[in-house]
């Protein structure tokens, strides 16, 4: 076989699997089962760069090394396809998004399946499917008639130029991602998720997960647990309060001023006159701005004085009342009580403004240059002098709540997830409003509520979802008193599709359910997830508020879907720019002595390695690169670039290096001699340890160790003038999840009966992990002067004898005499020696 005949290797193959329907799960599993599941990709126009296939083909390893241990395996693909690009595409063409998705979905499944990876592809689905999206509308119903899907007004990101709502990830620099017109915060109606009533067990789950530290601790974060104290400050010359919630109650002492959101309600009320119109400019500028852009993006703190002063209630002070966009109106209560002396972002602010700095915890460096947030002993906080911090907080709760000024109080970051999105392509809400009966929900034998077919994808310009305009399909009965109603036109987020579809992969053609609970018992949960780490947050915490609602309600067995997780880092590619700051793509470049050139002008080019992009000129497509080397050589690269969580650079140097390896393989195959005897027990050793190494390194994920060990394997039998029949086979099962089309072409070559991959993982013979002999140092007087080696199992007299006989220790003994020998064994000879009388 030569290096030209992959791609035909490739092609042969995967017919040869798909006839054979290979890959295919049984309805239940009959054994021990393992569910792998990918993320599934959102099919866009683009289709792949070979960034993305490197967890499918991980996830394709694993899953492949498992069936030859004999697990019944479920691993399948999908296509995650609701969402914004495929509308505003549609608007900008007049092309019907559902034409161009059925387009970049054939695209998307055409350039994985020429990778060979084992899907099973009967258990397909589309979030689009009305088939599919009718059991997201049915699992949304359950929410609403559990209390946890209600309507609101909330301020949106709103684009006067697009006429529509933006989410946060479209804002940028307060702008519109698509045409850079400023944003404005305009309060809609929303459906909203009570994800809050689920913080708790959200964060007790964590527990109970195999996942990366970063993640977990990102989750946590996310959710943000607090435990402190709400206070009640009495607004001065008003019968207004203002309620705040601290994580730090001894230091109320220390509060010198407070913060309320822009957005509070009280602020209009308790604004002087004076400061009415400062205040009411510095809301339409906060207006302009996304929450991620008010919070964690803030490094310049702004604000205005309301003019107004709150009672401090342990010491009676008058305090200033400002009003700042870092404080949000969805966050605690929207209102903060600010101890600058012993907190950062309140230190930053009183700097700036003038604002008065009290020390209640004393420090050795004091606070004339930053806020302390140490612990240490109490000052200037009368009953709490004295006390350290942790007894200080129970002291100052109790102390707040015999007064009816305060109580203890839990708190979580986590908000409620807006759930409305005013777009046409998405899932429609199955909700009706009626003028007499008010919301109504859609009974569940009218799912699925399809999409109605429009030629025009336009926002209405009113806030609301395009559907708005689509009068015949507005317009309906009320499914409770039967009179006119309308129809909920808001649509789902995209996220809402993915919340559940690795439970419908588990019975994906029920029409009576959507999951067979004999079924999702027997798979569920997924054993291991792969996935970028871009989703550590949003789409798996959404995730798991659906599931741990399905399980209360008895749908589902387990608590938490995703048992093991892993993210594959990010491949990176290198992208040549010249003088001028221009890319330049590779057919513009000529490569001479490691340095790149542009073939037009000769100038040198300087690299980088940068993120894969169209616009830097440095996008692989993997079309080309299975053309060329064929999908062994690519899959073995992207596992061996590196290690399977780090980010790494493409390197077509790389790809050639393996494809040598993979072409060496198919020269020896072709030649080597094949008897029955076993081989030489230093070779058996080997590819015993081999065994071992190679599936403790799939289950670790550490792909790139395990094929340098199948790579140290080959130079070592591929040298003997013949092998065993079992080291052989033994050599192509080792290498099969990593280059399954080349192995199974030399095992069908062979004559070997049926696949590769139905064939049983070999079992390490631990017996013969272990070499006969063992190497050790031989010390004359503390320096080594050579190794030797010994039977494992010598006798201390005979490990002296070996080692007395080496040339090199007995030279350096010359003159010399033996006073002590110590032996070590397995390890070394230490001999004492004094010159002679």
């Amino acid at each position: 076989m030569s290096i030209d005949n992959f791609p035909q290797i490739d092609k042969k193959q995967q017919e040869r699997w798909e006839k054979a329907n290979l890959f295919a799960s049984p309805k239940m599993p009959k054994g021990k089962k393992f569910y792998c599941l990918d993320m599934f990709p959102y099919p866009s126009g683009a289709g792949l760069h070979v960034g993305h296939p490197e967890g499918y083909t991980a996830s394709d390893i694993l899953v492949r090394y498992k069936l030859m241990n004999g697990y019944d395996v479920l691993h399948p693909m999908g296509w995650d396809a609701f969402g914004l690009p495929a509308e505003n595409y549609a608007i900008s063409t007049g092309i019907h998004p559902r034409i161009t998705t059925h387009k970049n979905i054939q695209n998307f499944k055409r350039q994985i399946k020429a990778i060979g990876l084992a899907y099973d592809w009967n258990r397909e689905i589309d979030t689009t499917d009305p088939k599919y999206y009718k059991w997201t509308q049915w699992i949304f119903l359950q929410l609403f008639k559990k209390g946890l899907a209600y309507e609101s007004t909330v301020p949106i990101n709103w684009c006067p130029s697009c006429k529509t709502g933006l989410a946060n990830e479209e804002v940028f620099n307060g702008k519109c991602e698509r045409c850079g017109h400023e944003i404005e915060r305009k309060a809609l109606r929303q459906w909203i998720l009570r994800i809050t009533d689920y913080a708790e067990k959200l964060l007790e789950g964590l527990d109970e997960l195999d996942w990366p530290e970063s993640t977990l601790a990102m989750q946590r974060n996310w959710i943000g647990k607090s435990n402190g104290a709400e206070v009640t400050f009495k607004v001065d010359g008003t019968d207004e309060t203002l309620t705040v919630f601290t994580t730090r109650p001894d230091t109320l002492f220390g509060a010198t001023y407070m913060v309320v959101s822009p957005e509070h309600p009280l602020l209009k009320k308790i604004v002087t006159s004076e400061q009415q119109a400062a205040v009411a400019a510095y809301q339409a500028e906060a207006a302009k701005k996304s929450d991620l852009e008010r919070g964690d993006l803030n490094k310049i703190k702004t604000g205005v004085f309301t003019g107004a002063y709150a009672i401090n209630p342990v010491n009676g002070k008058k305090i200033p009342v400002w009003t700042s966009d870092y404080v949000l109106m969805g966050y605690g209560t929207g209102a903060i009580m600010a101890v600058p002396a012993h907190d950062e972002r309140d230190y930053a602010f009183a700097k700036k403004f003038g604002l008065e700095i009290i020390e209640v915890i004393k420090s050795e460096q004091g606070v004339e240059k930053e806020a302390f947030t140490g612990d240490g002993e109490l000052v200037n906080s009368g009953f709490l002098n004295g006390l350290r911090v942790k007894e200080s907080k129970a002291a100052m709760i109790k102390w707040l709540a015999e007064r009816g000024l305060g109580k203890a109080k839990t708190t979580y970051k986590l908000r409620d997830w807006v759930f409305a999105r005013q777009r046409y392509w998405g899932e429609p809400i199955p909700i009706v409003h009626c003028p007499k009966c008010g919301v109504v929900p859609l009974p569940e034998s009218q799912l699925p509520l399809t999409l109605p077919e429009v030629e025009k994808f336009e926002p209405s310009g009113t806030g609301e979802s395009p559907l708005a305009t689509v009068d015949s399909w507005v317009n309906t009965t009320c499914p409770h008193c039967g009179g006119p109603a309308k129809r909920e036109t808001n649509t789902m987020p995209q996220w809402a599709g993915s919340c559940w579809y690795y439970l419908r992969y588990m019975d994906p053609h029920n029409d009576q359910i959507f999951v067979d609970p004999a079924i999702e018992k027997a798979y569920g949960p997924v054993d291991c997830y792969i996935g970028g780490a871009e989703h550590a947050v949003l789409h798996l915490l959404y995730a798991r508020f659906w599931h741990r609602v399905l399980y209360d309600l008895g749908y589902v067995s387990h608590k938490e879907p995703f048992h093991k997780l892993r993210h594959q880092g990010m491949i990176l590619a290198f992208s040549y720019r010249d003088k001028m700051g221009n890319y330049h793509g590779y057919e513009e470049i000529d490569f001479k002595d490691g340095k790149a050139y542009l073939k037009t002008t000769g100038e040198e080019l300087s690299p980088m390695v940068e993120k894969m992009s169209k616009s830097k000129k440095n996008v692989v497509n993997p079309d080309d690169i299975l053309t060329q080397y064929g999908a062994d050589a690519f899959r073995m690269y992207e596992m061996f670039m590196g290690p399977f969580e780090a980010s790494k650079p493409w390197d077509m140097k790389g790809i050639e290096g393996v494809t040598r390896f993979l072409k060496r393989v198919c020269g020896w195959t072709d030649t080597v001699k094949i008897v029955p005897e076993s081989d030489p027990r230093k070779s058996e050793i080997l590819k015993n340890r081999t065994i071992a190494k190679v599936g403790e390194d799939i289950e670790n994920f550490r792909f790139n160790t395990a094929i340098s060990s199948l790579m140290v394997l080959f130079n070592d039998i591929s040298k003997l003038p013949q092998i065993s029949q079992d080291t052989f086979q033994t050599f192509l099962k080792l290498l099969h999840p990593f280059a399954p089309h080349l192995t199974e072409e030399i095992w069908q070559q062979k004559g070997y009966e049926g696949f590769v991959v139905k064939s049983a993982w070999p079992k390490p013979n631990e017996a013969l992990m272990q070499d006969d002999t063992a190497e050790i140092g031989v010390q004359v007087n503390g320096k080594v002067r050579d190794r030797v080696s010994v039977p494992r199992n010598a006798e201390r007299a005979e490990i002296e004898k070996i080692a007395l006989a080496s040339p090199k220790v007995a030279r350096s003994l010359e003159g010399l005499e033996i006073k002590k020998i110590i032996v070590v064994p397995g390890r070394m000879v230490s001999i004492v020696a004094a010159p002679k009388k």
